[in-house]
């Protein structure tokens, strides 16, 4: 569970906002002191005075200023980044620069398809690094970085070293789809696409998260045995319960649970285990349960193979429009400085679906927030975790409304409180 509204899920499981680190650079919300001391104002968890609900009620003024000002440091380079890389696709593939730079590679049209991709990867993270290192810089001067430039570039390097192969391997089988099938290709492209989809979200826990974080069991202990019953009781299975070693890089607080079956396990950052009140951590773990009963990531992995299936046919539908191959510089989509263009249409049918994921996103958060609820029968104890995560986390608790509807993946801080106060005053919580 997070308050950040940057974040990028890693597929494999469905989280509050868990990323893999090497995706970190417009992510995750970190910190870099524990939640102020509040007694002088009102018992933790209890209702501020009347009139004083929302933001300057359950937040010191300092708290407010200070998330509001991270905001406004790190988004202007987080938006830019996207906004240049964007532009930088749509120059080269709406115009004949792209299928010369994909075309000046030597040798067969599947070299030309790898070494255009790899060129393509490479030119996209060299565009964004610039504003990726911003955001790091302004996330260390509020005191939010944990990790150094040496291992910040590591980080990079992993997220390279497993981008680059399936991107090659993704564009060299589209290519040779298209060329073997010229008429039909999409079918089975959009197909291998939805395949594609569901099978990182099951290797995504086991293969990819290890590369970026240590997983250590957590010590046998009350903290143990209360998540695993709170699991039990709650109908689902959990195979282990894991500390990740998120403090290398960040000190932002979170937990979510990963994987499938008989991979599905609690893991809990170490950084929430050092910050946090053990109560706070079972509701954390509350909340993402709440993905795992509404089947939140089975659903997850299903929407996204079919919008992945959905957007192979959109683009082949795209590329058959002539209009849009002269401006490319191209005669046909089976020609591999198509590439390009490819790349710029898919980003920016992305960039318009975001809101729409966004919104499917705060509705999800928002039930798992009720799960937690009423699976623990305990508002008070939510609405201090809420304070704790966004004063550690050092989150604007409630953001200006159209960034929010364009790019919020979770309710603010204080929609969250909110809406746990309105629970109680319908008498409904309660142990089940």
């Amino acid at each position: 569970m997070t308050t950040d509204d940057t974040t990028h899920r890693t597929p494999g499981h469905r989280t509050s906002g868990h990323r893999t680190p090497g995706q970190r650079d417009q992510g995750q919300h970190d910190h870099g002191c524990a939640a102020p001391d509040r007694r002088d104002r009102e018992p933790a968890g209890g209702s501020p005075p009347p009139g004083e609900h929302g933001a300057a009620g359950d937040f010191t003024a300092e708290e407010v200023r200070r998330g509001r000002a991270l905001r406004r440091a790190q988004w202007p380079p987080v938006l830019a980044g996207r906004a240049v890389w964007l532009a930088v696709l749509l120059g080269l593939g709406l115009s004949p620069a792209g299928e010369e730079l994909v075309s000046a590679a030597p040798g067969a049209w599947w070299v030309e398809a790898a070494v255009g991709t790899v060129g393509l990867v490479l030119l996209g993270q060299a565009v964004r690094l610039p504003f990726s290192a911003r955001v790091r810089v302004v996330r260390h001067r509020f005191g939010l970085v944990t990790q150094g430039w040496a291992g910040w570039w590591a980080d990079v390097l992993r997220g390279l070293l497993i981008t680059l192969p399936l991107a090659v391997a993704v564009v060299v089988g589209v290519y040779a789809l298209a060329r073997a099938l010229p008429d039909t290709w999409w079918v089975v492209a959009a197909a291998a696409a939805a395949v594609l989809s569901v099978l990182l979200s099951w290797l995504a826990p086991v293969l990819l998260e290890p590369v970026f974080n240590r997983f250590t069991p957590m010590p046998q202990g009350e903290l143990r045995t209360e998540l695993l019953r709170l699991a039990e009781r709650d109908g689902i299975p959990v195979r282990d319960v894991l500390v990740a070693d998120a403090s290398r890089r960040t000190s932002a607080l979170n937990a979510y649970v990963s994987g499938f079956g008989a991979t599905r396990r609690v893991v809990v950052h170490d950084t929430l285990l050092t910050a946090a009140e053990p109560e706070e951590v079972t509701l954390v773990v509350a909340h993402e349960l709440g993905h795992v009963k509404h089947r939140d990531v089975p659903r997850g992995t299903a929407l996204g193979a079919l919008g992945a299936a959905a957007g192979v046919c959109l683009l082949a539908a795209a590329t058959r429009w002539e209009p849009l191959l002269d401006l490319a510089g191209v005669d046909r989509f089976q020609d591999p400085g198509s590439l390009v263009l490819l790349a710029a249409l898919a980003s920016t049918s992305a960039a318009l679906a975001g809101p729409v994921g966004c919104a499917v996103s705060r509705r999800v958060e928002s039930r798992a927030d009720r799960h937690a609820l009423e699976l623990t029968g305990d508002p008070d104890r939510f609405i201090a975790m809420q304070r704790r995560l966004s004063v550690s986390n050092v989150a604007d608790v409630d953001p200006p409304r159209l960034l929010h509807a364009l790019f919020g993946t979770h309710p603010s801080a204080t929609q969250r409180i909110a809406a746990a106060r309105a629970f109680a005053a319908r008498g409904s919580a309660g142990p089940r």
